[in-house]
């Protein structure tokens, strides 16, 4: 498995632009796309909602990819 770390500079990213943030897809369309086949996951559940709100210490997967959402000093993830 794969794993990728993602710092956030502000309270939360919309799951769509997170996956577009990291690579795994060309653009936020396209990680709208991802997201509504099925085949993301967050904190182990599928999640179907394209742009819902990813905060720090969240996790997300895409197949073989998880993701590591950490806070930088500035955002607190409250």
């Amino acid at each position: 498995m794969q794993k990728v770390s993602f710092e956030l500079t502000s309270e939360f990213i919309e799951l769509n632009q997170l996956l577009k943030n990291v690579g795994l897809c060309d653009s936020g369309g396209a990680g709208k796309v991802l997201v509504a086949s099925g085949q993301v996951k967050v904190d182990g559940k599928q999640e179907l909602r394209k742009t819902c709100k990813i905060r720090a210490g969240q996790q997300v997967s895409v197949g073989d990819v998880r993701i590591s959402v950490l806070g930088d000093s500035g955002a607190d993830g409250a």
